[in-house]
C-alpha cells in the first residue's frame, strides 16, 4: 500500500481514538503492518475498505486501538536520564522514604513494554544505591496495556541488542547468557510486579515516589487526553515525588502541581498544594 494512503487513513482515524498524528510519523509503517494483517484476515483490499468497515462495525475501533500501541524499549534508554536518577533523584526519594512509617521506595513504570525500563531501574538501584539505603526496599509496579508485552517482560530474557546501552559491568552482574538470550537474574526480577492496565481506564491505587511515563502519553495522546492523564498521574504521586517523561516530550500547558526538577531530562517534582 502507498504511504500517502496510510497517512490519510491515520490522520482520519487517530483523532477518533484521542491520539495525535505527529506522534506517529516515525512509527507509522509499523502501524501499517499491523493493519495490513487485519485487512488480510477480513478479506479487505485497502485502507479505504477498512475505513468503511470501521464505520459499519463500531466494535472494530477497540481492536484498531491495540494496533496503535507501538513499544520501543531497551535497557538504559537515554542513559543521561538514568544517570540523573541515580545521582540526584533516587537518593533524595530514598531519604524521604526512610522517614515514612512504611519505609518502602515505591516506583511506577507506565507503558513498560517488555520490561526493560523497570528492570533498568532495579539494576540501577541494586548495583549503585542499595548499599547506601540497605533499610529501604525498592518496589516497582510496571504496567502496560499489552498483555503479550507483559508476558515477555515476566520471562525477562532479551536479545543482545536490547542490552547494548547497558554498562558492561551491569550486563555481567545482572544477566546469565543462555542459548535463548540474556536472562535477567532472579534478584533483579523480584522487586518488580507486572500488571496489564490501561491508564485511560484505571490507575493503581498506590501512591508513588517516582513515576516513569516516557514516550507514550505525551507522544501519542491528544492534548485533551494528555491533560486528563497528567492529573491522574499527579494524584498518584507523593508530595516531593518525581515524574519522568521523555526528554524529547513536553507536558501540556496548565497548573498540575509540578515544578521542573531537571527539564533537560524530563524530570518534574510534585510540590505541596497550597490550602
Amino acid at each position: 500500500m502507498k504511504d500517502a494512503e496510510g497517512v490519510q487513513f491515520l490522520q482520519w482515524c487517530l483523532p477518533h481514538l484521542q491520539l495525535r498524528w505527529p506522534g506517529y510519523r516515525k512509527v507509522r509503517r509499523q502501524v501499517y503492518k499491523r493493519i495490513q494483517r487485519r485487512l488480510q484476515s477480513l478479506g479487505l483490499q485497502s485502507f479505504a475498505d477498512y475505513r468503511s468497515y470501521l464505520e459499519a462495525h463500531a466494535e472494530e475501533w477497540a481492536l484498531l486501538d491495540t494496533y496503535c500501541w507501538i513499544p520501543i524499549s531497551r535497557f538504559y534508554r537515554d542513559k543521561g536520564v538514568f544517570q540523573f536518577l541515580g545521582q540526584e533523584v533516587l537518593p533524595r526519594l530514598a531519604d524521604r522514604a526512610q522517614k515514612e512509617s512504611e519505609g518502602v521506595l515505591r516506583c511506577w513504570s507506565l507503558g513498560c513494554a517488555s520490561g526493560e525500563e523497570p528492570y533498568t531501574l532495579v539494576l540501577l538501584w541494586k548495583l549503585s544505591l542499595e548499599s547506601r539505603f540497605s533499610n529501604v526496599p525498592l518496589a516497582v509496579l510496571a504496567t502496560d496495556v499489552d498483555a503479550n508485552a507483559i508476558a515477555r517482560a515476566q520471562q525477562a530474557c532479551y536479545p543482545p541488542g536490547s542490552l547494548r546501552d547497558l554498562p558492561d559491568s551491569w550486563r555481567t552482574q545482572g544477566f546469565d547468557e543462555t542459548p535463548e538470550g540474556f536472562s535477567l537474574k532472579r534478584e533483579f526480577r523480584d522487586p518488580v510486579t507486572f500488571r496489564t492496565q490501561d491508564i485511560r481506564k484505571s490507575v493503581p491505587e498506590d501512591t508513588f515516589h517516582l513515576i516513569l511515563c516516557r514516550y507514550m502519553v505525551f507522544t501519542y495522546f491528544d492534548e485533551g487526553l494528555q491533560e486528563r492523564m497528567v492529573r491522574r498521574l499527579v494524584e498518584r504521586m507523593r508530595t516531593g515525588g518525581a515524574l519522568v517523561i521523555g526528554n524529547r516530550e513536553t507536558l501540556p500547558k496548565g497548573d498540575f502541581g509540578l515544578t521542573p526538577w531537571a527539564e533537560k531530562w524530563g524530570v518534574f517534582e510534585r510540590i505541596a498544594q497550597s490550602a
